[in-house]
């Protein structure tokens, strides 16, 4: 059966507008933000400047979609139910695992730190579409935690950046500057229990913590 041309034209459309993303990743990495012009980028993913032009008319706009590509894997909305921190957390934090374990997202912290100095609003942009969706969720979550009498949590947003961060420095950050950094799925599923069994010691309600 023929798919209609609405959505056939929709799903040109979506492969064209990957063909860009990727394009203009590759290229900001090489040449840098600046030097990378649209036209260029238009060439490299193989397509009209007219298509680049109409899906992202600024090259900001074309940052803005990588940074929102990069973190879309994880669903901000789906926050896990409240009443068990153990179970919710080892939801949040194997998802967080595999988010940054993705190589597309190595490549836009390198963009972000690379083009700080010159384009400050780069990091703006990261900040505010990308890591700041993804860290409100997890306060979100800690927060309902809280009200529902399943974590003992007075500031939960210090404790979102503590959970995140016991996954990040082992798992992500050292990515950036040891080219042959790698981390078996064994380990990530280890940090990701450590970290779980960290926040649960120090913020789990009496429930939560066996033996006490």
């Amino acid at each position: 059966m023929t798919p209609a041309p609405s959505a056939y034209h929709q799903r040109v459309a979506e492969e064209k507008r990957a063909l860009i993303v990727q394009a203009a990743t590759e290229l900001f990495l090489e040449l840098g933000y600046d030097r990378a012009s649209l036209a260029r980028v238009a060439d490299s993913a193989g397509v009209s400047k007219a298509t680049l032009f109409k899906q992202f008319p600024t090259k900001a706009a074309l940052f803005d979609a990588i940074v929102i590509d990069s973190w879309a894997k994880n669903d901000v909305a789906d926050v896990p139910p409240a009443g068990d921190l153990t179970a919710g957390l080892t939801v949040l934090g194997r998802r967080y695992a595999a988010l940054l374990s993705q190589p597309e997202m190595t490549d836009l912290f390198r963009i972000v730190i690379a083009e700080l100095p010159r384009f400050p609003e780069l990091a703006k942009a990261h900040f505010s579409q990308g890591k700041l969706p993804y860290f409100e969720s997890v306060r979100i979550y800690l927060s309902t935690e809280r009200d529902a009498g399943a974590a003992d949590i007075a500031d939960p947003e210090m404790a979102a950046t503590q959970f995140l961060g016991m996954i990040s420095n082992y798992l992500f950050w050292p990515s950036l500057v040891l080219p042959d950094w790698t981390v078996t799925p064994a380990r990530m599923t280890a940090v990701v229990d450590e970290a779980v069994r960290t926040m649960v010691a120090r913020y789990g309600a009496e429930v939560d913590r066996p033996g006490l």
